[in-house]
């Protein structure tokens, strides 16, 4: 592979017009496919196989024009200050707004009179208006929101609080200014490692040109693919860090050959053999982790991974190529002024000693104490750790809004007026098709949900066109995301069972609650397959990378103590809010459901990233005749600066995101960079060492067996010095 990839590199340098050309070309492309294509809807959130999707398809099916994946909205009044919602003014005017709605937009499906609907709270303080549409939030039209947020305008100018709580008004995340702070920090961290405008530019330019056309593309297939708005967002967060650190990497490498006395074009040609070998399986091992996703079977999540393994491969490319052709433009200008200079006028590679830099004498130091370092390392990240023992996961709702937000004052005031379970209801649907009395079938499944603990009302009992399926809206006492609430559910379900045992109806029960509830449970259900499947896969490749069984056993195991410490980091900050503040958590809660697995893919993907950089080095060294404890001090005199360089830029970048307005996209951007912060310092600089020193020689034993079945990818280089040397030969035997 090195071979190869040295045959690119020199080609790329070459061509380099045209590679530039073809990429500003792909760009260009994807951008018109973006601003030419229709403006996506919301994905559709479905968990294949969990009974709240079957009962919302049943729904679907049975009640045609109920647009149960329709927007909707409650529009809440609190009467003012010595008055009641049952009063007549009030009631006049809750009458008049409730006509209003209706005739408002043709995208409105039903409105719901809350004096006709029981919409009053007991001590008559609090009512609300339910608004059905026909289509899905994103699909909602300004004219349809507009007349929406003013309806509750006008009556809260006549005295009345109004909040808008539901999807209706949801907008695409904000990711605010943060990324482009992180950026920013990006390109003062590469200055600061290079020492040259120019060397720092280009893994910036060359990232924002992949992640240009990563977007882009989602973009533009967002609609006919079914693509949510997070989709790209994750694209442009994973796209950004990969982007900057695999250019990161080659152009290291090229400043390394170029200090060494080698022609520019060599120099490229050598990165890209070398650097760009650990680029290629780092980017493997992402892709494999993000595609791996899915396992889990849920659409949404699939797509997700997929787009984003789509930025890392183009991110990879782009190292290859675009990264050896703009280092033809830039030639040794990538060094610092003074090192040119010092070319200049030995015409050769530097001279002199060498002093020891930081990665060497950190190294020494951790070969000197390997045992404490590895004991501090382990223990401290066992520490943070701990919290992780108490996660508690779920799905974000409005409860989960900021505290300024209408849909979170909504949310408030119905708990108050109505109490805390009516924000989350649940929905159960018996199918009594085939049955003998249906009705009496569906008389016991309301009486019996009634008599269970945990219900606060249960309404009458809702039939379609055929009389073949009701509607049950059962109101929990305990908020959506409670433990007692998760309990009701299942006692519904078992209550549903013998129901079908005694008459054969089926119960399902749904609703966003139930839904929450499912996928928090097949979410840790594919954790452990899914935490099998990625570090099984990435072993075997690390395993062909580094011919070794221990050094990729040590890989897998820092990453999973890393993960498990950045998950215990967001327990504390995002379920027990300490230092919530400083980040921005305005509301505690469960866990996003989706975080574990998430973090396990994309941060082993991300982590592998320096393993395969930093110990790629070490392996190289010990190949070449170094012993075992020199081979790691020099994998860290090449390697350390430029791997704590990026993950101070991937840390950087994804901090960008915690500014996010979006609960989801903040609790993601936190827990990946805490989790890259630990493994690239505490893991991949402190852990790794201490072990690689602690095993010497046995660090890099293979089985013979085991030596002849794997291929022989040449990550360290050895055969493209082979072929150099050959080539060289024949060159002077040419001349």
């Amino acid at each position: 592979m090195a071979t190869y990839l040295y045959k690119l590199g020199r080609f790329a340098f070459r061509r380099r017009r045209y590679v530039v050309l073809v990429w500003v070309a792909l760009l260009a492309l994807a951008g018109f496919g973006a601003s030419s294509a229709a403006t996506a809807t919301s994905s559709s959130f479905s968990i294949p196989g969990t009974e709240a999707q079957k009962a919302f398809d049943l729904l679907s099916q049975r009640f045609p024009g109920a647009s149960a994946d329709g927007a909707t909205a409650r529009v809440v009044f609190k009467a003012p200050a010595g008055e009641k919602m049952t009063d007549a003014g009030n009631k006049a005017e809750v009458t008049d707004v409730t006509k209003e709605l209706r005739g408002s937009s043709q995208q409105v499906a039903s409105v719901t009179d809350p004096y006709a609907a029981h919409a009053v709270s007991k001590d008559g303080s609090t009512a609300y208006i339910k608004v059905d549409y026909k289509v899905s939030s994103m699909e909602l039209t300004d004219r349809t929101k507009d007349a929406l947020q003013d309806a509750g305008d006008r009556a809260q100018h006549d005295g009345y609080t109004v909040e808008i709580g539901g999807d209706a008004l949801q907008a695409m995340p904000e990711t605010g200014s943060g990324e482009i702070i992180g950026v920013v920090i990006a390109g003062v961290v590469l200055v600061v490692t290079f020492g040259s405008l120019i060397a720092a530019g280009l893994p910036l330019l060359t990232a924002l040109i992949g992640v240009g056309i990563g977007v882009s593309t989602i973009t533009a297939l967002a609609n006919v693919l079914d693509l949510g708005s997070t989709t790209s967002t994750l694209a442009m967060m994973i796209g950004l860090a990969v982007g900057i650190d695999y250019a990161l990497f080659i152009v290291s490498r090229f400043r390394a050959e170029i200090t060494e006395g080698r022609e520019p074009e060599e120099a490229a040609g050598r990165a890209v053999g070398t650097a760009g070998s650990a680029v290629v399986f780092a980017g493997l091992t992402v892709v494999i982790a993000l595609v791996g996703l899915a396992v889990v079977n849920i659409p949404m999540l699939s797509k997700m991974g997929f787009a984003a393994a789509g930025t890392v491969v183009i991110a990879v490319l782009i190292a290859l190529t675009l990264i050896p052709a703009l280092l033809g433009f830039a030639g040794k200008r990538v060094l610092r002024r003074k090192a040119r200079k010092q070319q200049a006028t030995s015409g050769q590679a530097a001279g002199g000693p060498v002093k020891p830099n930081g990665g060497t004498r950190w190294a020494s130091f951790v070969l000197r104490r390997p045992v404490m370092v590895l004991l501090v390392g382990v223990i401290g990240l066992g520490a943070i750790a701990v919290p992780a023992a108490s996660l508690e996961m779920g799905l974000p709702d409005d409860g989960s809004q900021p505290t300024n937000t209408t849909q979170r004052k909504a949310y408030d005031l119905l708990s108050e007026g109505f109490g805390p379970g009516f924000n989350g209801p649940l929905t159960a649907v018996v199918d009594v098709k085939g049955v003998d009395d249906g009705r009496a079938a569906v008389d016991e499944v309301h009486q019996k949900i009634a008599a269970l603990d945990g219900v606060v009302s249960v309404a009458p009992a809702h039939y379609n066109n055929q009389h073949d399926t009701a509607m049950i809206i059962v109101v929990p006492k305990d908020r959506p995301s409670s433990v007692k609430t998760e309990d009701l559910v299942h006692s519904i379900r078992d209550t549903g069972a013998e129901i079908k045992a005694d008459t054969g109806a089926t119960v399902l029960v749904t609703g966003a609650t139930a839904m929450n509830i499912d996928f928090s449970q097949k979410m840790n259900d594919a954790l452990l397959p899914y935490l099998a499947l990625v570090v099984g896969l990435a072993f075997l490749l690390l395993m062909v990378v580094f011919r070794s069984v221990l050094v990729p056993l040590k890989a897998a195991l820092g990453f999973l103590l890393s993960v498990v410490a950045a998950l215990g980091a967001v327990v504390a900050v995002f379920q027990w809010g300490w230092l919530g503040s400083l980040f921005g958590v305005q509301q505690t809660g469960p866990i996003m459901s989706m975080m574990p697995i998430f973090m396990v893919g994309v941060v082993f993907g991300l982590a592998m990233d320096y393993e395969v950089f930093l110990v790629t080095r070490m392996r190289e060294a010990y190949v070449h005749g170094e012993r075992p404890g020199q081979a790691v001090v020099t994998g860290f005199k090449h390697g350390a600066r430029v791997v704590c360089a990026a993950a101070v830029i991937m840390i950087a970048v994804f901090s960008g995101f915690i500014g996010a307005s979006d609960s989801m996209i903040k609790m993601i951007g936190f827990g990946l960079a805490i989790a890259v912060f630990f493994d690239a310092f505490v893991v991949r600089m402190a852990i790794v060492p201490a072990v690689l020193a602690l095993l010497g020689k046995r660090a890099w034993w293979l089985p013979r067996w085991l030596d002849r079945i794997l291929p022989n990818v040449d990550v360290e280089g050895e055969g493209l010095n082979k072929h150099i040397e050959q080539q060289e030969r024949r060159e002077l035997v040419d001349a």
